[in-house]
């Protein structure tokens, strides 16, 4: 199918198929015009790839993930290295979550009613 095709089934623009094309997510053949041809299996490609982002992986985690969906939603073969990245990809999201809740409560110091507040009423 063309990308137009790919696009309209999926809902992701042009842009962002060959956004994914160029981060290794998403293959496509070259037709003798020189358009992007995909496999059916693009669809459910792309879908995987949304559902992954949507998870708030990046697309070089997802590039290595990838290999292991199975199905839309996606489902996992589980292979080691898959497990490995999502633990440090959970471990990564741990580390950021703490440091917004460090932050949110020291900018929560500066509010009254939050805690001190900056100015003494």
């Amino acid at each position: 199918m063309l990308i137009g095709e790919l696009s309209g089934r999926t809902g992701v623009s042009p842009r962002l198929l060959r956004y994914y094309e160029e981060q290794g997510l998403l293959a496509a053949r070259r037709g003798g015009n020189g358009y992007r041809v995909y496999d059916e299996d693009a669809v459910t490609t792309v879908r995987q790839i949304r559902a992954l982002l949507g998870a708030g992986l990046s697309t070089e985690v997802i590039r290595e993930v990838l290999p292991c969906a199975v199905g839309e939603l996606p489902s996992w073969d589980v292979c080691p290295e898959l497990v490995h990245t999502l633990r440090q990809e959970l471990a990564s999201m741990d580390e950021k979550i703490d440091t917004l809740r460090r932050t949110r409560s020291t900018l929560a110091t500066y509010v009254p009613g939050q805690g001190q507040g900056l100015c003494q009423s």
